[in-house]
């Protein structure tokens, strides 16, 4: 009776060890930070087309992760969409002239916005919490460059008179 007690704590301890192990490994995946909120301050940016780029999209410089998409939404008088990003309060040193794009990871990978600090002239300001990034480029679409391939081939076959 005594062993059979043991060895259920022990399968017990084992099995709790288990889920913490994978909820460990669950956040650790998803990037999950602290609970509660930490020093950051808001960009903005305006884009004709940001494609598939997702809220919680990482904001990189130079591959280094500086901040995250906290939201898209639709200006109302432009139509386009405006996308704001939480940058981390340490990287505080980006100068007005600065740009932003959205790049993909890889051929067909997860798009992520790329900011690149722009030069710091003598009366340059740096960008503050709430600013509007002026410099952008949009995403390229992987779709839209095949087409156009796809009509430019067409199109050359076609001007030549051949057929």
């Amino acid at each position: 009776m005594q062993q059979t007690r043991k060895t259920e704590l022990w399968v017990g301890s084992f099995i709790l060890a288990g889920i913490c192990a994978i909820l460990i490994m669950i956040f650790q995946v998803a990037d999950v930070k602290g609970i509660g909120s930490s020093d950051t301050y808001t960009l903005n940016a305006e884009f004709d087309n940001i494609g598939s780029l997702k809220v919680r999209s990482p904001v990189k410089v130079g591959g280094v992760v500086i901040g995250r998409v906290t939201s898209i939404t639709l200006n109302a008088e432009s139509l386009l969409p405006v996308v704001r990003m939480a940058i981390s309060g340490q990287y505080q040193q980006f100068p007005e002239t600065s740009s932003v794009q959205i790049l993909t990871s890889g051929l067909i990978g997860e798009q992520y916005i790329g900011l690149t600090p722009g030069f710091v002239f003598d009366d340059e300001q740096m960008l503050v919490d709430n600013d509007y990034i002026e410099d952008t480029k949009s995403a390229m679409v992987l779709e839209d460059l095949i087409g156009q391939v796809l009509y430019s081939v067409g199109g050359g076959n076609s001007e030549s008179g051949e057929e």
